[in-house]
């Protein structure tokens, strides 16, 4: 049985070499007394052998995409079975349902508590403040990001204030054509946002692009997170170069305004490039080599030009989780990831009009 190699369990801010972790991940998940019933199983199906013929992260181009099969495998058979017969499961966590049925997958405590380190010194790196309130107005339930953000909200903040936005419920009437519910609805949650920044001490505020839009246009909460916010952490996908830069310069100037993009496939956040300039794009560096981006063409999966369009294509590899070769629902501006990372950086993120053949709906992300 191999044993959990150092190499899986760096604590961060220690990097791995990039394709040492590969191997040493791909000996976890497919021996048969670590790898997870689903992928063990699934390797049996593969033209190749993962522990043999994936020797470095360009190999991972090997794998089919296989999120959609999440939609109907049980949990259980996710967990890889190193882990022991008691892993320590953090929650069981569901994709929007933007495309049909939702996807689940498996959040464990190691991999929680390395996202909160790496997401946590990226928020320092912005200026973000140390052990204020946060209030998130951000989907909970079966959705991932409301546990990164009550995390998130205890080990860099102090206490988490929520108002609960559920995005299906929103997507469902803009389907059946009840726009002006959906409007209402979006108007009840920055309701439920002002009781709380009237009442409370709030220092950072985490919220999507769409709900941020309708607070900004209340006069009277712009004052409010203009003398109580000192760091508007925003995401879900879509904030335009205009929208970003008028935040920044004119309605919230001396707040910080941080983007963060993520999705449950990725299992995981990419934090928004330190230093960036109002009038840059807004660029997200991947949390290499455990998430990485390729911006590709999605016919031929092959990498665009740096500078052009194209879809994001998202290996996730940990010791915990592992999902290759996912093509993701967004469009992005490919760009240079920094020195020590492997696969892209993404910058300006927007979502496609359809995909898997449905029409993707945003609604209040």
């Amino acid at each position: 049985m191999p044993t959990a190699t150092r190499v899986l369990d760096l604590p961060f801010p220690d990097r791995p070499d990039p394709d040492e972790f590969i191997r040493a991940a791909m000996r976890w998940h497919f021996h048969p007394e670590t790898g997870s019933p689903f992928w063990l199983a699934r390797a049996r199906t593969l033209d190749f052998d993962p522990r043999t013929d994936v020797r470095s992260h360009a190999d991972l181009a090997l794998f089919p995409n296989v999120a959609g099969e999440l939609r109907d495998v049980r949990v259980e058979d996710l967990v890889p079975r190193g882990y022991g017969p008691r892993p320590e499961v953090v929650g069981v966590f569901e994709s929007g349902g933007t495309t049909g049925t939702p996807k689940r997958v498996v959040l464990l405590r190691d991999w929680l508590d390395h996202m909160l380190a790496v997401s946590n010194a990226q928020l320092d790196a912005h200026g973000f403040p140390r052990g204020a309130n946060w209030l998130g107005i951000v989907p909970t339930g079966p959705h991932v990001v409301g546990e990164y953000f009550r995390r998130s909200a205890a080990t860099h903040g102090r206490h988490g204030f929520t108002v609960d936005l559920d995005p299906r419920w929103v997507k469902k009437l803009i389907v059946d054509g009840r726009g002006r519910d959906a409007g209402a609805y979006a108007e009840h949650l920055v309701d439920q946002a002002a009781d709380v920044l009237r009442s409370q001490d709030i220092g950072v505020l985490t919220v999507t692009p769409s709900v941020l839009e309708r607070l900004a246009q209340r006069d009277e909460l712009v004052a409010l997170a203009n003398q109580k916010v000192r760091a508007i952490r925003w995401g879900g996908t879509q904030l335009d170069p205009d929208t970003r830069r008028l935040y920044r310069t004119e309605i919230f100037p001396d707040t910080v305004l941080c983007g963060n993009y993520g999705s449950t496939m990725i299992l995981g956040m990419a934090g928004e490039r330190p230093g960036l300039l109002p009038d840059e794009p807004c660029v997200f560096d991947a949390p290499s080599p455990y998430v990485t981006f390729s911006v590709v063409d999605p016919e031929t999966l092959e990498s665009v030009e740096h500078g052009a369009r194209g879809r994001v294509l998202v290996h996730h590899v940990s010791k915990s989780f592992l999902l290759p070769n996912n093509l993701e629902r967004d469009l992005a501006t490919r760009v240079a990831a920094p020195a020590d990372a492997v696969g892209d950086s993404v910058a300006d993120i927007a979502p496609v009009e359809t995909f898997e053949n449905e029409a993707v709906i945003e609604g209040v992300y």
